[in-house]
């Protein structure tokens, strides 16, 4: 008797019915989705407190103007002169001026030694703040001629200071009169008034107010150095050039040849420009 191909057990018979069962389920789910709408709003809720602090930061343009505090214009620097208005050649004249030691002590001193323009002037002159010594005096007068005392102050050698007679002046302890000693020792004694300046932690209204008192009255006897015919090592026991300075120097001398000036030394990388008159204390051709 032939079998028939429709004929199916038990085991497939329960194949076929799960097999129609999971094609039935996902035509469902298929239609489900179709009919469904599609939600296309956000799934959370904005901070409408933030939202409105933000847009109010957007709206604000930023203000080109300084904030001005009151300032000594003696101590003015690059970044702040250019924000303030300064030309490149009104800066220069001040410092220029402030490397002679000098000290301008009123508007209108600050005028004469940079040239800047009346309506400057009127806009700037209302933050300088001097110090309460500093009274209306000529423009190129230093620090220690403006005494607002009637009788005057004794001036005493710098070279000979203690380290006690420095810690009476006004900003001056223990570990800066020390300083101060050591620096002076190295230098074998200062030769100028602004060599003060060069002590490391030392306030300019410091050195200011040690001027009043101390100044350099006796100079000591200095023996310059060649500098085209010194050593690295020679060069290096100058106490404003360091060994890798001093190699800088020499090693410009042998490619091209003897300095003709010493203010050839300001062209070498990484020289103390704004010492260069300090250093030439020192040095000869």
């Amino acid at each position: 008797m032939e079998q028939s191909h429709f004929k199916f057990n038990r085991q497939e018979r329960s194949g076929i019915f799960f097999l129609l069962l999971l094609v039935v389920f996902l035509q469902g789910v298929y239609f489900y989705v179709q009919a469904r709408p599609f939600d296309s709003s956000p799934k959370f809720k904005p901070d409408t407190f933030a939202q409105i602090r933000l847009d109010s930061l957007k709206n604000t343009k930023p203000k080109d103007t300084l904030n001005l505090f009151p300032f000594n214009p003696n101590y003015i620097t690059d970044h702040k002169g250019y924000a303030l208005g300064l030309s490149t050649k009104e800066l220069d004249r001040l410092f220029s001026f402030r490397k002679e030691g000098k000290f301008v002590n009123s508007a209108k001193a600050f005028q004469e030694v940079t040239q800047v323009s009346d309506s400057l002037l009127d806009i700037i002159s209302p933050y300088f703040k001097f110090p309460d010594w500093a009274k209306e005096q000529g423009s190129r007068k230093t620090s220690f001629q403006t005494n607002a005392k009637k009788e005057p102050l004794v001036l005493n050698d710098l070279n000979t200071a203690t380290m006690e007679d420095l810690m009476k002046i006004y900003g001056i302890g223990a570990t800066l009169s020390k300083r101060i000693v050591k620096f002076r020792d190295r230098l074998g004694g200062f030769l100028v008034n602004e060599q003060l300046y060069d002590v490391y932690g030392l306030k300019p209204e410091v050195v200011q107010r040690t001027l009043l008192r101390y100044q350099v009255l006796h100079p000591p006897k200095v023996e310059k150095i060649n500098i085209n015919t010194a050593s690295v090592g020679e060069l290096a026991k100058l106490a404003y050039i360091d060994f890798d300075l001093a190699q800088k120097i020499v090693s410009r001398r042998e490619v091209k040849g003897t300095y003709v000036s010493l203010d050839e030394l300001k062209d070498i990388a990484s020289f103390p420009a704004d010492k260069i008159g300090r250093i030439k204390l020192y040095l000869t051709l």
